[in-house]
């Protein structure tokens, strides 16, 4: 049987999910619930008052994926020189803050994550990002070694990236008792 590319490429981005750790996947859909205003992340994600706690932190940080949009429509992309600050000063706060929270393993969840939440645009902002919210000290020292590592050289050093919007957008599944 042969897909439609388009249906190929919502098939390979469920794999990728797919691949996560089930603590990611959870991050990454929860996340998602509140970085996009989708249903109530207090009702489907909080199990306890850590995690409630967890959420509204998220809810108030997530505040700065509006600067970062808005960065992204109003400058070329974000490619001026201007757009380093601009963009990247938000987006290492809300980096920096998932990284803290220790449910992304390494780039390859982080950029999963960031590319449904702010979209395509993103892409050529990601490893920088990334390594710049790993390499803070708010990140514990025995965790930033793993997540530093965990981004390829060819992730780091990409001449290009795609302008394709993502398909997939992981949600909550409610699973119904036997």
């Amino acid at each position: 049987m042969s897909y439609s590319p388009s249906a190929q490429l919502i098939l390979a981005e469920m794999r990728e999910f797919a691949g996560f750790s089930s603590c990611e996947q959870r991050y990454i859909r929860r996340s998602l619930d509140v970085g996009l205003g989708r249903g109530d992340a207090f009702r489907l994600w909080a199990r306890n008052g850590e995690e409630t706690a967890s959420i509204r932190a998220q809810y108030v940080v997530y505040q700065d994926l509006k600067l970062v949009r808005r960065a992204l429509e109003t400058s070329d992309g974000g490619e001026g020189l201007d757009a380093i600050e601009v963009l990247m000063g938000p987006m290492l706060r809300v980096s920096t803050f998932d990284l803290a929270q220790e449910r992304l393993g390494g780039f390859c969840a982080y950029r999963f994550l960031y590319e449904r939440l702010l979209g395509a645009a993103i892409r050529p902002w990601l490893p920088a990002a990334f390594c710049g919210a790993a390499a803070l000290p708010q990140i514990r020292p025995e965790r930033r070694k793993g997540l530093l590592q965990s981004i390829s050289e060819a992730a780091a050093t990409a001449p290009g990236w795609s302008l394709r919007e993502p398909t997939f957008l992981p949600e909550f599944v409610e699973l119904e008792a036997a």
